[in-house]
């Protein structure tokens, strides 16, 4: 006899009611779409050096690039992701822009996923 292969369902009943309920709670696709894009930017650890690292400050591109031992222009890459979705926000003193977490959402996102990594 085989081991069973738990990812299988080998029934072929479609349990209707249960389907209904859940449909009821599924959010429209457009919503769908952008919450999978904003997954997609926890998908790059440079970007996760760079969320980590503005949980703790306020920091300006130089600033992030010297931490992480990358050019400014690969940070501003990042950045520029962090921005459209959402994640991080910016403000201009001068000649200097300062990045920041856009709201505490994200530092909700970030500490979840990194409790969940690190369970035992």
């Amino acid at each position: 006899m085989g081991a069973i292969d738990f990812d299988q369902c080998e029934c072929n009943i479609i349990h209707e009611e249960v389907i209904a309920e859940v449909r009821k709670h599924m959010p429209d696709e457009e919503v769908l779409l952008d919450l999978a894009d904003l997954f997609k930017m926890f998908g790059d650890s440079t970007r996760i050096k760079i969320i980590n690292a503005l949980l703790h400050s306020e920091m300006c591109v130089c600033d992030i690039a010297a931490l992480l031992g990358m050019t400014k222009s690969a940070i501003s890459h990042q950045l520029r992701s962090l921005r459209q979705t959402k994640l991080v926000k910016f403000r201009r003193e001068g000649k200097v822009v300062y990045y920041s977490l856009d709201d505490d959402h994200v530092n909700t996102i970030f500490d979840q996923g990194l409790l969940h990594v690190c369970e035992k």
